[in-house]
């Protein structure tokens, strides 16, 4: 497999658009604990984000803090710096709930403990000397945000046309919380890929990265989804299986099994771009009607900011 790309990726430039973190803040005294009625198992699957995004998403602004210095272009250091405060909001955004899911009694500690672990330890930082060894640890975590950034925006443009959520009474609150977040995944899409383009984009490292950030994907969703079902004080004998997970992908109320599988090998196209998946026009509608981001915008205009 040759590491050069024989295809050029081509960005969309009309999906472009300069970014900018919302200061959102949601109350969530009113949503009960099964906050999609009648559903713990969707409910819990979709959770599984406030567990895993706090800590991940420190974890990429802690890295792109890292790689500023290497950036080279003007509109892409722009791009990174509106990523790196739209995904510090969103950390914030998820991790405020998770009190509220422990005074209902699921407490999500011992889990999001273990997700600390793996992003502070295992990926953070190491001892590494100057030079390339440095480098090239800096250099895979990018490719590996990059990777993951493919299925942040994959959930993020699922869940902005899940209408079945809606049909079935989701709590309006949290669907904020997951389209707000959604639009702005769609709306940066590409930052991470155009970085990891600039400052490295070997294709072996594209694939290598993908494989780890797929994998560990897969797990830690499966595994954060079963704590949930098997801690969830309600129910007598949580239980979680991928046969629930296609089931209620069939439904509408999570992604399907097959849309996920085809996003792979969209991903390890030569010529992938991430401009060419998803909507920035479509990300924008929800944002101008979000009632989190249009509150946010309002605040922003009395304080005089823009």
């Amino acid at each position: 497999m040759s590491n050069t790309q024989s295809r050029v990726p081509v960005p969309v430039a009309s999906e472009h658009i300069p970014l900018k973190a919302r200061n959102v803040s949601f109350s969530w005294e009113n949503t009960p604990l099964h906050w999609l009625p009648g559903d713990p198992f969707t409910t819990h699957t979709i959770n599984v984000l406030h567990l895993l995004l706090p800590a991940g998403e420190r974890w990429f602004v802690h890295v792109y803090k890292q790689v500023l210095p290497y950036i080279r272009d003007e509109r892409l250091r722009e791009d990174v710096i509106g990523f790196i405060g739209q995904e510090a909001m969103h950390s914030q955004a998820h991790d405020e709930v998770l009190p509220h899911l422990k005074a209902q009694g699921l407490d999500p500690t011992p889990y999001t403990a273990q997700v600390d672990w793996l992003f502070e330890k295992l990926l953070g930082d190491r001892t590494l000397p100057p030079g390339k060894a440095r480098k090239w640890w800096l250099m895979e975590r990018v490719a590996m945000i990059a990777a993951i950034e493919h299925y942040t925006a994959f959930l993020g443009d699922w869940v902005l046309g899940a209408d079945e959520l809606d049909r079935r009474g989701a709590d309006p609150t949290m669907l904020d919380l997951l389209r707000w977040h959604g639009a702005e995944e769609v709306e940066h899409r590409s930052v991470a890929f155009d970085l990891f383009l600039h400052v490295d984009g070997g294709y072996r490292r594209r694939v290598r990265t993908w494989a780890t950030a797929f994998t560990a994907l897969v797990f830690l969703w499966q595994r954060g989804t079963r704590f949930f079902m098997e801690n969830d004080p309600t129910l007598v004998d949580g239980r979680a299986s991928f046969k629930d997970f296609h089931r209620s992908g069939r439904a509408g109320t999570l992604p399907t099994t097959g849309a996920m599988v085809r996003s792979i090998p969209r991903y390890l196209s030569r010529g992938y771009h991430p401009s060419q998946e998803g909507s920035t026009a479509r990300a924008v509608a929800y944002l101008a009607s979000s009632p989190a981001a249009t509150a946010a915008e309002k605040a922003a205009v009395g304080q005089g900011g823009v």
